[in-house]
């Protein structure tokens, strides 16, 4: 693989850089201080700073600075890249017609250009959801406990769809809410308010369970569960790994006090 990278380029270097890269088909990074203007749908500007230009060949353009993981502006798959050397500065220009919308950064100094090939494929597969789970719920209902049959999935409710619905060893109703990670008291209220709500529908005397599936819960939400007459039973979903999706750990999702 060959990557091109140039430090501290003049104008006209970055730009051949640039312009090669497009025609390549390359991802392009710049970092510099620039200015950075957007017209379309609305208008926006920024005043000079050090930012990281990001070019995708698909279009996208992103701007970030040193804060947050979102950019600050960008410009979406579709777009076209151009680029420019005016007034002493490099401008890099993103557009496209339908709407008509340009991001136009302006580079007084460029500290870095780079062009990368990235390949590898655009496909992501995402494991460890709570389709993963239910799926492991459906395949094996004794992991609620044993005896669990279900019988529907996505039941309605007055308060809305459950996941997983079925009934115990003694035919009861049962309501399973799934979670994939650490849930707070809302994953418990959320629970109650499915077997309120089925409760009213079914005839008087019928006793709804409702069972709160998740690797694992706050303390305050189990005090919830326990308040409610409403139990929780630790499954994981296969091949969860939340260490690796760029999202929190099981124990810092939804860990509500």
């Amino acid at each position: 693989m060959s990557v091109t990278t140039l430090h501290r380029p003049a104008h006209r270097d970055a730009l051949a850089a640039l312009s090669a890269a497009f025609d390549r088909g390359e991802l392009v990074t710049v970092f510099g201080r620039c200015t950075v203007e957007y017209d379309g749908r609305a208008s926006s500007s920024l005043g000079s700073g050090d930012r990281l230009l990001i070019l995708k060949p698909d279009g996208t353009a992103l701007v970030h600075t040193d804060e947050q993981r979102t950019p600050v502006n960008w410009q979406p798959p579709g777009s076209e890249h151009h680029a420019a050397v005016r007034d002493g500065r490099l401008r890099v220009r993103s557009e496209r017609e339908n709407p008509d919308e340009t991001l136009d950064v302006r580079f007084e100094r460029v500290e870095q250009v780079s062009a990368l090939p990235v390949t590898g494929g655009r496909s992501v597969d995402v494991f460890g959801s709570e389709e993963d789970l239910r799926r492991r719920i459906l395949e094996n209902p004794e992991l609620v406990e044993p005896g669990f049959e279900p019988a529907a999935t996505e039941r309605e409710t007055a308060a809305g769809p459950v996941d997983v619905f079925g009934h115990d060893d003694e035919g009861r109703p049962v309501i399973v809410e799934l979670k994939r990670r650490r849930v707070g008291p809302d994953a418990a209220g959320q629970l109650g308010r499915y077997v309120e709500a089925l409760s009213r529908e079914l005839p008087d005397g019928v006793d709804v369970r409702g069972i709160l599936v998740a690797p694992s819960v706050t303390d305050r939400a189990r005090e919830l569960l326990d308040e409610n007459g409403l139990a929780h039973v630790a499954v994981e979903p296969p091949g969860a790994d939340a260490t690796t999706d760029g999202g929190p750990s099981p124990a810092a999702e939804g860990d509500e006090r």
